[in-house]
């Protein structure tokens, strides 16, 4: 029997999906870490852009402290 996962859930695990693959590889391809995400955890649009924006302000924040 299949268990329903509220969206809510499914947002949190690729949230932390993409902590994970950010810190094993933080070079890398984001947009390629983004569709993995929505394909593993089955995101909406709205949701795999709001991760988007959260991650790629990460991203930005991160290069500007190897900078200095």
């Amino acid at each position: 029997m299949a268990t329903i996962i509220e969206q809510s859930e499914l947002v949190s695990r690729a949230l932390v999906f993409l902590s994970e693959k950010c810190a094993e590889n933080p070079d890398g391809d984001l947009a390629a870490m983004l569709d993995e995400a929505g394909m593993r955890f089955n995101l909406g649009p709205g949701d795999a852009a709001c991760l988007e924006r959260l991650f790629r302000k990460e991203v930005v924040e991160r290069k500007k402290r190897s900078e200095k």
